[in-house]
């Protein structure tokens, strides 16, 4: 009975559907919303960060995650899925890494996570991840932004939410995305986005926000170039973005 229950998991309702992925997403729509906003020159992702008591060390919680030196993450769903998730990503990327010499382009680190996903989707005992996920990276084709779905699905967009107020959020995007937008305007937009449905006091406390885009670094040979990094807002940074839109 179990083995054939763990089957039926994996095959085409009559209607053509998948049932498990469209559990899957209700999942994902019961997450905290997350946003990404692709700029001229970065990307910025952003997302809500509420702890179930206040009792809850909320330090120790991460929702955006860094993969490798130019790509981060971030979720909506489940987070012990996407835990998984970003180990399986930041192993593909150092295994890029020991071959070619370099970070891996975002786009194939994408395809690699993409592909475990869909795995699930078709093998017997298991079951599709409860998450989607949003990758931001910077590398030699410049910024880009993916949404990657529990079917494995994934797509390249200028802005995108995902999450419980997704519906809203796109909407709310779609009114003030620009294509001429550079960074800063993207942070203080994806902030303005997650205020529309947030729920009590926004503070660096109760949100995360990750960046990618060019920065100065010094070679071993002593020049300075410009490469692709990603990093996580400091608390103090957030909160000075807080102050200016207040």
């Amino acid at each position: 009975m179990s083995d054939r229950y763990s089957f039926s998991l994996t095959t085409f309702s009559p209607s053509g559907k998948l049932v498990q992925i469209e559990y899957a997403l209700n999942a994902v729509a019961q997450g905290v919303t997350s946003i990404g906003i692709k700029a001229t020159n970065g990307v910025v992702i952003a997302t809500e960060k509420k702890v179930p008591s206040f009792l809850v060390d909320d330090s120790t919680m991460e929702k955006v995650s860094l993969i490798c030196g130019n790509i981060g993450m971030v979720y909506s769903g489940m987070g012990p899925d996407a835990r998984v998730l970003v180990d399986k990503a930041r192993k593909s990327a150092q295994e890029y890494k020991k071959v070619y010499h370099e970070e891996p382009p975002t786009a194939m680190l994408v395809k690699e996570v993409a592909t475990v996903m869909q795995e699930y989707t078709q093998s017997g005992g298991v079951r599709p991840f409860g998450v989607s996920l949003l990758i931001a990276g910077f590398d030699d084709t410049g910024p880009s932004l993916y949404q990657v779905d529990p079917s494995g699905s994934y797509w390249a967009w200028k802005a995108s939410a995902i999450g419980k107020n997704m519906i809203n959020a796109k909407t709310f995007l779609e009114k003030r995305y620009s294509s001429t937008m550079e960074i800063e305007d993207a942070v203080h937009n994806a902030i303005l986005t997650l205020k529309e449905g947030f729920e009590g006091q926004m503070t660096e406390s109760t949100i995360e926000i990750g960046i990618a885009q060019l920065e100065e670094i010094t070679t071993k040979e002593g020049k300075k170039e410009k490469v692709g990094r990603f990093r996580k807002l400091t608390p103090s940074e957030i909160r000075d973005y807080l102050a200016n839109i207040a």
